[in-house]
């Protein structure tokens, strides 16, 4: 059995030099580019962010969710997180080092399911960030609920034929390709009536209805997409026919726990400059740090950033231990359920303690609490994550039949004086 809290000095040493690179390099293109990190169609994006992408290759930190075979440094699911909670920290960080969602999850369907063809057209540009990708899923009046879809492929000879409305598709404005969700087999079972599909971005019949930013972004980075009729040849299936669940489940476990690990980055950022403006403001006799209720803000903010991150490392560490995501599934959710929570308080008591100034554009506070409602949306609403906790947990448990619980005290001490019996009759004699 082997358990600590420590990360090894070889490791330590690569998050000491990511530490310093995205402070430096990368955080200052969040305030001065007017362009989204994923556009790699800009040029000036490009002769920006290509440079700093090579220095990160020149360390071997590049695209480090992927296995060696791919590229990738095969650091799995710890140190991923340990490196997600410093790049979170930027806009610019998950690109810069070629680990940005939805390309990541799209890149490890793929490589499970893509065929060689697929992977040789498609997985090795988006894994080397010349392209990037867009996950198709959510729709106007389903959600992100699967069993409520209606978007449909039927096979047409040798074609898929998509019909059609997706919600916040991610960066299909600037996507080569989208992996898409449709319903191939409406009389299935529940989660056996999708199936996922690899669809070219120019594919005919593919619109773009409406470009969305998220919050105050300068950047749309969701889009409310139209299929009508969409053809896509038969080989772009991805997976098995009905096994489009399968296919998703394979990028949102993982997905959600860097997710969780750049929205910590985020709430520890808030923390510092909560910090930072208490030990600077004068007010009322003395400074903000001295404030009994201003105190009772940081101190709670840390306990819960410190609560929360060691949740999120244990559950990274349990995917690596257990290889099988179905066994961390109840983790999963709970990170799920607590990140939202967590980034709007913190962000918010960092915006009370900076007064006015909290509200205004010259600081971060308005997009991280905005953010904070995001983050209770992508991936799953957090009351069907909440379910999920609920339900694995009472698995492990039993009701009884008695009339009282078994936690009923004279049960308890009539079962306790059975065991010890001799013990109680000797003592009564002596």
């Amino acid at each position: 059995m082997s358990w600590g809290f420590s990360t090894d000095p070889i490791f330590q040493a690569k998050l000491d030099w990511i530490e310093r690179f995205v402070r430096e390099e990368v955080e200052p293109l969040d305030h001065i580019c007017d362009f989204s990190p994923y556009d790699v169609h800009n040029a000036r994006r490009n002769a920006i962010v290509k440079p700093l992408q090579a220095k990160v290759r020149e360390q071997q930190l590049w695209a480090c969710h992927l296995e060696p075979d791919h590229g990738g440094q095969g650091y799995g699911q710890l140190k991923l997180a340990l490196m997600n909670e410093i790049l979170g920290r930027s806009a610019f960080g998950p690109t810069v080092f070629g680990i940005q969602a939805p390309d990541t999850g799209n890149g490890e369907i793929l490589a499970k399911f893509g065929t060689e063809a697929q992977k040789a057209k498609y997985l090795q540009p988006l894994l080397d960030n010349d392209i990037v990708s867009c996950f198709s899923m959510t729709e106007p009046r389903g959600g992100s609920d699967p069993t409520q879809f209606t978007c449909k492929a039927e096979l047409v000879g040798d074609e898929w034929v998509i019909n059609g409305e997706k919600w916040f598709s991610s960066h299909a404005h600037v996507a080569s390709f989208l992996i898409t969700m449709a319903v191939t087999d409406p009389d299935a079972a529940r989660h056996n009536r999708l199936s996922a599909f690899i669809v070219p971005a120019d594919t005919p019949g593919l619109e773009i209805v409406k470009n969305m930013p998220h919050g105050n972004s300068a950047w749309p980075s969701h889009a409310y997409l139209r299929y009508t009729d969409v053809r896509v040849p038969r080989d772009h299936l991805l997976g098995e026919r009905g096994g489009g669940f399968t296919v998703a489940q394979t990028r949102l476990g993982g997905g959600r726990i860097h997710h969780a690990m750049r929205t910590l980055a985020q709430c520890k950022k808030a923390l510092d400059m909560m910090c930072e403006r208490a030990l600077s403001r004068f007010t009322q006799g003395g400074l903000l740090s001295e404030k009994q209720l201003v105190q009772e803000k940081i101190g709670d903010s840390w306990m819960e950033i410190e609560q929360f991150r060691l949740l999120l490392l244990q559950t990274a560490w349990k995917i690596d231990e257990y290889n099988d995501y179905k066994k961390v599934l109840r983790d999963i959710a709970a990170v799920k359920v607590l990140m939202p929570k967590v980034m709007h308080d913190v962000a918010s008591r960092a915006l009370q303690i900076h007064g006015s100034l909290g509200l205004t554009p010259d600081m971060p506070f308005i997009d991280q609490v905005m953010d904070s409602y995001h983050t209770g949306l992508a991936d799953g609403p957090t009351e069907i994550h909440k379910l999920t906790v609920a339900k694995l947990t009472l698995r492990e448990h039993k009701g009884t039949d008695d009339l009282f619980p078994t936690g009923y005290i004279p049960y308890q001490r009539e079962a306790a004086l059975k065991k010890y019996a001799d013990w109680v009759e000797q003592d009564i004699a002596a």
